[in-house]
């Protein structure tokens, strides 16, 4: 059965390009970024292209490439554009699917829009935490709202173990834990294709 992942984190620069990369690599899965602001020389869809080994894999093009490294609602405006979600067109494809969002849920598109707005019923959302001070709020108020809305939720822990952090969170969501990435000295495809191993089982 097809599988459609969307990935999203409880902040910005939390890993989710790598946790991307690795359940692409895990499901030989398609992947797209629907919205990428700023780096467009070196955006998230060239470091997943770079990441993954597997030939099955189909990197599907931005909806929106913008120019600044902004929340998209901001990035658009400087690009004198404005986020329309019907032009955000899932592409089709027979294959898995991995989605990955910008930022948080609650970014905006738009004077009206969010990032939770292109999450379609059917997706599993995956939440990519990662500790700092003020991450179990992040992870709690995201995974609740997730859950509110009627989604299919799991976690991802990333970056430096804590597992204070990491087991309170397990209580207070009662989510599924796909696995957790280390901080790894680099991301390469070997490595990539180690984490994909490992968390095949529990996808």
């Amino acid at each position: 059965m097809q599988k459609k992942i969307f990935v999203t984190g409880i902040s910005t620069e939390v890993g989710k390009t790598v946790a991307s990369a690795i359940l692409t690599e895990a499901l030989e899965a398609d992947y797209w970024k629907p919205i990428q602001a700023g780096d467009l020389d070196n955006s998230d869809s060239h470091k997943i292209e770079k990441y993954i080994s597997n030939k099955k894999t189909k990197i599907h093009p931005n909806s929106y490439a913008l120019n600044t490294p902004m929340s998209p609602h901001a990035s658009a405006e400087i690009d004198n554009r404005t986020i329309n979600l019907e032009e955000i067109q899932e592409p089709t494809t027979e294959n898995h699917l991995v989605i990955e969002g910008a930022g948080g849920i609650l970014v905006p598109l738009n004077d009206e829009n969010t990032i939770l707005d292109l999450i379609k019923p059917e997706y599993h959302v995956i939440v990519v935490s990662r500790h700092y001070l003020g991450s179990i709020n992040h992870t709690l108020l995201t995974v609740n709202l997730l859950k509110e809305k009627g989604f299919n939720v799991s976690i991802i822990f990333s970056g430096e173990q804590h597992p204070t952090t990491e087991e309170i969170i397990k209580k207070m969501t009662n989510i599924p834990v796909i696995g957790r990435i280390d901080e790894e000295p680099y991301f390469d495809q070997n490595v990539i294709r180690e984490y994909a191993e490992t968390f095949k089982s529990t996808l």
